[in-house]
């Protein structure tokens, strides 16, 4: 029987980063005096390496060493993971967020591919409740992360201690010695019968991206809110999500279509609020409802990908498609913000995830 716990774990401390990073996002920019134009600029750069990251180094770690890849990218990522609280300086958080990007891509495309490994195995739906364990890892990171903010701990000690749960948790993955799938190389007809989910997954995994990472920004500027506070934008979008995810888990009889499409417009309305509200407390209401809205974008697309012959070639495949979008969020939302504000950038968010919503509205996934 294939082991779940270890790969749920690599899900978990996943969250448990990038959760952290949004909550200490506004102590980056306090450090490196950085706008949010070219705060959302660096951000660019995690892709810069974990885009190649995915391609090149994830996909023969898989076939090489199987399941315990993902330790190997666990340790890669945690080495990476103190970095970006040391930079004073732009160029030194984009190198530093780059070197992230690494260590991000090594991870993600390892336990993606597992848990689709596993679904295949034992026929089991896994999807949504391993993304639901990285929406746990998110809203613990970030809480903990905008508390430990408030109490004074730097942003240094905090992704310090991050990196040090990622380490211990590649060290339980290790114990896992399951092999790797042997698929057959992607070939056009694979790549082009996924095209078209992978965009439409990118294209939601903007919003992810965007809200996740930008939330707690998002209050303290706009609402002058304390990082006890802040922090909770960020934790409230991680909690959602994994509400979401554990109730897709449950949800058989709905379609993708359906839940694809039902959520993204949930997520458009989120947004909304989110950009319209005239407090802080209003904010949070709307990055809840957003977060519960995308909350079933990438247990759906994996699991289409993982129900293809060659699953786990496709799941990367994917994986590397959507991801770009998450990767893509955070620039666009700063960017937006820097000509015009960060209530602007979250109407953008809101026209894309409609936008999303029509379009699976119209397909047939699966």
């Amino acid at each position: 029987m294939p082991r779940r716990n270890p790969t749920l774990a690599g899900f978990l401390a996943l969250g448990l980063f990038w959760g952290a990073w949004a909550a200490v996002l506004p102590s980056v920019q306090e450090a490196t005096g950085a706008s949010k134009g070219a705060l959302g600029l660096a951000m660019l750069f995690v892709s810069v390496g974990s885009i190649p990251s995915m391609f090149f180094l994830a996909a023969p770690a898989v076939r090489r060493f199987g399941a315990r890849a993902v330790s190997i990218g666990c340790a890669v990522f945690a080495l990476a993971t103190v970095l970006p609280g040391l930079a004073t300086t732009l160029p030194v958080l984009i190198l530093t967020l780059t070197l992230t990007g690494v260590g991000s891509g090594l991870v993600d495309v390892g336990i993606n591919a597992n848990i689709g490994r596993i679904e295949t195995e034992t026929g089991a739906r896994l999807m949504p409740l391993a993304h639901g364990m990285y929406s746990v890892g998110v809203l613990v990171g970030a809480v903990g992360a905008g508390l430990a903010r408030g109490a004074g701990v730097g942003r240094e000690e905090i992704l310090g201690a991050v990196a040090v749960l990622i380490a211990l948790t590649g060290l339980v993955i290790a114990t896992d010695d399951a092999p790797a799938q042997a698929d057959a190389q992607p070939g056009f007809r694979l790549a082009h019968a996924l095209l078209l989910i992978g965009f439409l997954g990118a294209a939601a995994f903007v919003v992810e991206g965007g809200i996740e990472n930008w939330s707690a920004l998002y209050l303290e500027r706009q609402f002058d809110a304390e990082p006890a506070v802040s922090g909770l934008g960020p934790g409230v979008f991680g909690a959602s999500m994994a509400f979401g995810r554990f109730f897709g888990q449950a949800a058989g009889r709905y379609s993708d279509r359906f839940l694809l499409a039902g959520g993204s417009a949930l997520a458009a309305g989120g947004c909304t609020l989110a950009a319209l509200a005239p407090d802080a407390k209003l904010g949070l209401i709307g990055f809840a409802i957003g977060g519960a809205g995308v909350s079933l974008n990438a247990p759906i697309v994996f699991g289409i990908a993982a129900r293809k012959p060659d699953a786990a070639t496709a799941v990367a495949t994917v994986t590397t498609i959507g991801y770009l979008g998450l990767l893509i969020g955070p620039v666009l939302v700063g960017g937006v913000a820097q000509v015009t504000s960060l209530r602007v950038s979250f109407l953008v968010l809101a026209a894309i995830a409609a936008g999303v919503a029509a379009v699976a509205s119209r397909m047939r996934l699966g």
